[in-house]
């Protein structure tokens, strides 16, 4: 028996944030009714990569229901207040306000589903000088300064996938997964509240504080800000690895092993992390010196004997074909999909992952 056979989930979702969180309430045994208008989830229009459909909607919507319902409608509001009574999620990324003005305010959930766990997910939260703007992914990428500190020195950059939506959808589930447990101990649903924008802002507590603390984070790339050496290096063959030394324990084996220059496990300019890092051009030119005088295999080789951490800068490709990649395949309307594998494992529980659905795969509402 999956964890959450037996709950329902209602999902009045669109995009990445909303459908991340009810995939993985889906994933863990949740009957997902997924509310759709008559044009559907705008994600299943993104691209058309996943057999003609769209990579994004493939990704999250495995194991759900799809029902159409025009919610402006008596009809479709009638629809919705009928689901809800036999409910135990509500999960909606609408904008801030629209669901009370179809007349589903918290105040008449509280009233009429006492047990239900309601989710709403804004980009600026419920209230405050923004409660009102629109908001994507880059859009909150931006506004909170993640795009500051991503990228090189040329200048900001988007992170290259919809993290902020991401991490979102995983805070909602979180959340959602704590009031599931208070309702068992207490009988009592209630609302949670999720902004996009407090997301990103709790993520960005360490660079905010750098900044706060006088030593503002600066784009280096492929670099860590406050860690050396922390970064990629080519070898004798032109391949990209990147390595991290976490403590002045790994850099006298970097120093000893892999350089062959134990004097500079002693060096005043490199013994520690703080001197590592003020003088980090001489560090990584010589730690550069030592990948430089050897091939791929050699340096990984070379690396692994020293204890090191260490990371193929690699491309879609290389993870296409990576050995360590897991994967499942989901069903579709256009024909098996294969995906990453969710990365919990649940010992001696396989699991086994639902179809996405077609638009309104249950009977069309309005």
């Amino acid at each position: 028996m999956l964890p959450l056979e037996g709950l329902t989930v209602i999902a009045i979702e669109q995009a990445v944030a909303a459908p991340f969180t009810s995939s993985r309430l889906a994933d863990a045994g949740a009957r997902v009714i997924k509310i759709e208008r008559p044009e559907g989830d705008f994600a299943r229009g993104y691209d058309d990569v996943a057999q003609g459909q769209s990579s994004y909607f493939i990704w999250l919507n495995r194991g759900k229901e799809s029902l159409v319902l025009d919610l402006r409608s008596a009809e479709g509001k009638a629809e919705l207040a009928r689901l809800l009574e036999d409910a135990d999620v509500l999960v909606q990324n609408l904008k801030r306000g629209a669901l009370a003005r179809l007349g589903f305010g918290p105040e008449r959930l509280a009233r009429d589903y006492p047990r239900l766990i309601t989710c709403s997910i804004t980009g600026y939260g419920e209230e405050g000088p923004m409660a009102d703007r629109k908001a994507y992914d880059l859009l909150i990428q931006a506004e909170s300064g993640l795009c500051s500190i991503t990228g090189g020195p040329d200048g900001p950059a988007r992170v290259g996938i919809s993290i902020v939506d991401i991490a979102t959808g995983a805070s909602a589930h979180a959340a959602i997964l704590e009031a599931l447990i208070r309702r068992g101990i207490t009988g009592r649903g209630g609302h949670i509240s999720v902004s996009m924008f407090d997301v990103m802002a709790d993520w960005l507590t360490v660079p905010l504080l750098m900044h706060e603390g006088g030593k503002p984070p600066r784009r280096i790339g492929m670099a860590h800000p406050s860690i050396a050496p922390y970064g990629v290096f080519l070898t004798r063959d032109g391949q990209a690895v990147l390595i991290s030394v976490q403590s002045d324990r790994e850099w006298r084996k970097l120093a000893e092993i892999f350089l062959d220059r134990p004097d500079l496990a002693t060096d005043p300019r490199f013994a520690n992390n703080v001197a590592r890092v003020a003088n980090r051009a001489e560090t990584d030119a010589i730690v550069g010196e030592g990948f430089a005088r050897r091939d791929m295999e050699d340096a990984v080789e070379a690396s692994l004997k020293a204890d090191l951490a260490l990371a193929v800068v690699n491309d879609m490709a290389g993870l296409s074909a990576h050995p360590h990649l897991r994967r499942i395949t989901v069903e579709t309307p256009n024909g098996p999909v294969s995906i990453p594998a969710p990365a919990a494992i649940f010992d001696g529980e396989p699991r086994r992952y639902g179809p996405v659905p077609a638009l309104s795969d249950g009977k069309s509402r309005t």
